[in-house]
């Protein structure tokens, strides 16, 4: 039974995603902190001030934080479009190249095509 649960821990899917998910919190951790400490800064000198928590709405004897919301948001759309511009944007551009470098490299029909009229020429010459 141990050596069961070893076989499966020592699985290369297991480890590697074991390894995603700590490098993924770690870079998670990069990211809140560059959008809370950089891109905030930057929201911060043009609205005034960088974060929107102190925003209530008293309801009678309640209150609605709508100002932590508000910096929620603004975090979430920070963090996902310094993702996109500095992650996803240059993976699909090099992936784009490789794609286009591989078809280069490849034949296309037109030369397969006359490739094979030679070979089939060249028989035909051998056999006569």
């Amino acid at each position: 039974m141990l050596k069961g649960f070893k076989d499966f821990i020592m699985r290369g899917n297991v480890v590697d995603m074991a390894i995603g998910i700590v490098i993924g919190g770690a870079f998670g951790a990069v990211v809140t902190s560059f959008t809370n400490n950089v891109l905030m800064a930057f929201v911060g000198a043009i609205v005034g001030k960088p974060n929107f928590n102190s925003l209530v709405l008293k309801l009678g004897h309640g209150k609605i934080y709508y100002g932590s919301f508000i910096t929620d948001a603004i975090n979430f759309l920070l963090v996902a479009a310094a993702l996109y511009f500095a992650v996803v944007a240059p993976l699909n551009a090099m992936a784009e190249r490789r794609k286009s470098g591989e078809d280069a490299s490849e034949p296309t029909n037109e030369e397969r095509v006359v490739e094979l009229l030679e070979q089939i020429a060249a028989q035909g010459r051998s056999n006569n």
